[in-house]
């Protein structure tokens, strides 16, 4: 069975292993190689068990520890066409791969679908297991391209931001261009906009949901939970029958894995 490990996730650094014990993926390399070792050994992987690192956009808390970690332990970087170009200069060294649909990686098939976000050609991930099972992952996306719900759509694991709370943002210290960038459909998803998804994804086949990309100053876990956990029972579904809710912690300090 795949499973899902969050190393990290929030304005401080991202990443994801998916995959299994002995071979599987990374999503984004968001914080120092020595942190992304680290956690990935407390939730029990071996490094060497990451085949490829795919990156969604070339945001630095996406990126930051991602040169290092791959030429470590000398790892294909993936990436849409846009991204990598625009990485190729900081990567320099690395071997770097347009992702192909369909394609391999990781004992794993891999898509790419597009995303609404301030960078210059963001992706979501659709990886489908070799006994075939479904993951998705759709952060940093200011609004729901129906690209990006065909992507997610009939995943049995569904990673979605749910990134602040408009009242908090709207009463917090950031800077006014700074919030309408949040707000923009290049920005970032609220926690009702994450809300109003979920009923959707669960009515075509989704049973466990993960929210992520939390921001910490504009949002907190048990806000984003009580607002999606809210849009699922007024659509009349139940909690530990229907589906798994649950909220990815800025550092995975437990080592918890999904398994899917």
């Amino acid at each position: 069975m795949a499973r899902l490990c969050p190393l990290f996730s929030g304005s401080a650094g991202n990443s994801y292993y998916v995959g299994n014990r002995s071979r599987g993926v990374l999503i984004d390399a968001g914080r120092s190689a020595k942190q992304l070792e680290g956690m990935l050994r407390l939730c029990g992987i071996d490094p060497l068990a990451v085949e490829g690192v795919l990156v969604t956009h070339e945001h630095s808390d996406h990126v930051a520890g991602l040169r290092v970690f791959a030429k470590k332990f000398g790892l294909p970087v993936y990436g849409s066409q846009g991204t990598l170009e625009v990485l190729r200069q900081s990567l320099a060294g690395l071997t770097l791969r347009p992702v192909e649909q369909g394609m391999e990686l990781g004992g794993m098939q891999v898509w790419s679908f597009p995303l609404s976000h301030d960078s210059a050609q963001p992706t979501g991930y659709r990886l489908r297991t070799g006994d075939g099972r479904v993951f998705a992952l759709a952060t940093d996306t200011g609004t729901l391209l129906e690209e990006t719900l065909e992507g997610l759509w009939g995943a049995d694991l569904a990673v979605v931001e749910s990134n602040h709370d408009k009242e908090m943002l709207r009463l917090g210290g950031y800077p006014l261009p700074l919030k309408r960038r949040i707000l923009s459909e290049r920005g970032h998803l609220s926690n009702e906009d994450c809300a109003g998804l979920l009923p959707r994804l669960l009515g075509a086949g989704t049973r466990r949901f993960l929210l992520a990309h939390l921001s910490h100053e504009n949002n907190t876990p048990d806000l984003a939970y009580q607002a999606a956990l809210g849009a699922l029972v007024q659509a009349g579904y139940v909690p530990e029958v229907d589906f798994l809710l649950k909220t990815a912690p800025p550092e995975n300090r437990t080592g918890k894995s999904f398994l899917f």
